[in-house]
């Protein structure tokens, strides 16, 4: 019982991973990132399939055994502690699959150089219009999308 609220833990700890632009990974806090000026196109909603590491079947299927083998006499409870570690299983599987999935946007960037991108990450707490002035910020092989700051040239009074 005890391993199968580990894999339970496990399995919540494995959703809270998030795309989002709003939330940094520790890996890549102060490392050079390299940022590109562009324009939105373009947004559309999409929704990045949640993961599938296999964490939620087994705990299901260790729940859905220890439970399934309670019920009735020696034998029934072999076959009913079989068939709930199947069922927990998929259930496990299923609910796994679902809590880690989450809304994000696709957004369609010009650079200045012409060159078009597109990137898909977590809905963030800027909403973004197409002819918004925005910047890429690329580390680590990943790339997020936020609204341009505002820039006030040397040598004029805020």
């Amino acid at each position: 019982m005890k391993r199968a609220l580990a894999a339970l833990a496990v399995a919540a700890l494995a959703a809270c991973t998030t795309t989002s632009p709003d939330v940094i990974q520790k890996g890549d806090a102060q490392r050079l990132s390299q940022v590109q000026d562009g324009t939105v196109l373009s947004i559309r909603p999409v929704v990045v399939e949640g993961s599938q590491s296999g964490v939620g079947a087994a705990a299901g299927g260790v729940a859905g055994g220890v439970a399934g083998s309670t019920v009735g006499g020696r034998r029934e409870g072999a076959v009913v502690g079989v068939l709930g570690a199947v069922a927990g299983a998929v259930v496990g599987n299923a609910v796994e699959r679902m809590s880690t999935r989450e809304e994000a946007v696709e957004i369609l960037v010009q650079l200045k150089n012409g060159e078009r991108r597109a990137i898909v990450q977590a809905k963030g707490n800027e909403t973004l219009q197409p002819g918004d002035a925005v910047i890429l910020v690329s580390t680590g092989g990943k790339t997020r999308v936020s609204r341009a700051p505002v820039v006030v040239p040397s040598g004029s009074k805020s």
